[in-house]
């Protein structure tokens, strides 16, 4: 039996800020049980709602030496979903509201929950064959592993996988403060090892040093060898490539379910979703004080309403959008100038546009339930939640061809009759703008076409089960 550790800063149903978090706190129950043991070990943080917290166990606790201070470090678990969680519990570093403030105090903070994971595995009597890490918070445990080889025979043959889920995130600080807080030899802070242009930098030092890399798409696998989706590591990303491969996430199919989701209004499936699913949509114009009609086109976007996510492009034609027989509905929270935006065009096109800038996770069930297509034009998307959501939901994806958008939305060919969405090759808001006005053609004026792209996209399986069984593959060849 292989036996791997997911070292994460954040799981569902514990803390979660992004998608790793459902990364890593879904995808470990979908591993066959019989040949992997599978346990996830993150920070127990002071903000985790207090029913988890309580149901944590004492398991043991010791000193470990961080820079110059002896710094506590508690360990704790519980069983959820048939899997252990293990919880690094240190005060000092996991208070606060949210689990990342700034970046200086993450810096030290992940250098510490690095050493501690190391640390704790002899006392918790689980030496894993492979630690699957991820994101740069976790960057600095292949390096640190590297080191402490030295130091006895419990460390040596344990393999690492670093897990890239957004490149932008590097977790980079001043080179002669990282030396000081991680007490690693000055061996390590080299050109070729954990420095970039002279800073230090986690996540770097993870992808040197891991056994392999990964990342959540194949296409953003290959994106990141380029200047442009790179983020200055393309150069390290070509030199790892024989060990870099890209498996794309997956959703719960459990959670997101039509036929059974409890969030929605009314449920429906593949074979009744012609009737069954307007009936959300008629609910939704009634809850959010939009013209009711069960005919007109709507539109939805769930996001973080960010420059990645392509907000510039809607921007720049929301004016004319704003012109056609649809309906608008925007769930998500972010910069300030795309909160004020859609709160203007919801002023000046009421009945239309619904800006509902908050996040709820009952309504975004709501939205993907309701709406006809989702537009997701994205700068860039590693892999991307949301597309595969809609899918599940029959709501017709319009993205951009970027990352995981390009590896799980096929695009619709009228000729063929074959595709699940809409997509759009160059960053342009009037690329964007012309395929979202072919989906609208589609949808008023070839109907059966239409409920043809949603029955694809609602039967095509985008559940853990296809991504947890290329990680097993994955972890077979190590």
């Amino acid at each position: 039996m292989k036996k791997i550790l997911f070292a994460t800063s954040e799981a569902v149903p514990f803390i979660k800020t992004g998608g790793l978090a459902d990364v890593a706190g879904t995808l470990p129950k979908y591993f066959d049980k019989k040949k992997y043991d599978v346990r996830v070990m993150l920070p127990k943080y002071m903000c985790m709602k207090e029913e988890w917290k309580s149901k944590m166990q004492y398991v043991t606790h010791f000193y470990l030496e961080l820079a110059w201070r002896s710094q506590y470090v508690g360990v704790l678990q519980m069983e959820y979903n048939g899997i252990t969680f293990y919880f690094i519990d240190n005060e000092y570093y996991f208070a606060g509201w949210a689990p990342y403030g700034n970046i200086h105090e993450d810096i030290e903070k992940f250098a510490f929950f690095s050493r501690a994971v190391l640390s704790a595995l002899p006392l918790i009597d689980f030496r894993p064959d492979i630690i699957h890490c991820h994101d740069w918070q976790t960057g600095l445990i292949p390096v640190y592993l590297d080191n402490f080889r030295y130091g006895g025979e419990f460390y040596r043959g344990i393999k690492t996988i670093m897990t890239i889920h957004n490149l932008k995130f590097q977790g980079v600080w001043d080179k002669k403060t990282v030396q000081d807080i991680t007490g690693l030899p000055d061996y390590y802070f080299a050109p070729d090892k954990l420095e970039a242009y002279k800073d230090a930098n986690y996540l770097k030092g993870g992808i040197v040093y891991a056994d392999k890399v990964t990342t959540v798409s194949s296409t953003y696998a290959e994106e990141i060898k380029t200047p442009f989706y790179g983020e200055r590591l393309d150069g390290l990303m070509n030199a790892r490539a024989n060990c870099l491969s890209g498996i794309v996430n997956g959703i719960d199919y459990e959670e997101f379910n039509p036929e059974t989701d409890p969030k929605i209004v009314k449920n429906y499936s593949v074979e009744n979703f012609r009737k069954e699913k307007k009936k959300n949509k008629v609910a939704l114009q009634e809850e959010l004080g939009l013209e009711v009609d069960d005919k007109v086109m709507m539109l939805g976007i769930v996001s973080r309403l960010t420059d990645q996510k392509g907000f510039d492009l809607i921007a720049y034609v929301m004016d004319e959008l704003c012109q056609d027989a649809v309906q608008i509905v925007v769930l998500g929270t972010g910069e300030e100038r795309y909160e004020n935006m859609f709160r203007h065009f919801a002023w000046k096109y009421q009945g239309k546009v619904s800006a509902n800038i908050y996040y709820s996770e009952e309504m975004s069930h709501k939205v993907y339930a309701s709406c006809d297509a989702f537009l997701m034009p994205s700068l860039f998307e590693p892999c991307g939640l949301s597309q595969l959501m809609s899918l599940r939901y029959g709501t017709v994806p319009i993205v951009r061809e970027t990352g995981g958008l390009k590896d799980t939305v096929e695009p619709y060919n009228e000729y063929e009759k074959t595709g699940t969405g809409f997509s759009f090759s160059n960053y342009n808001a009037h690329e964007m703008l012309g395929i979202i006005r072919y989906a609208e053609s589609t949808y008023y004026d070839k109907k059966r076409d239409w409920n043809k792209i949603v029955e694809r996209g609602m039967q095509k399986d985008f559940s853990w089960k296809n991504s947890a069984k290329q990680y097993e593959a994955l972890y077979d060849e190590m």
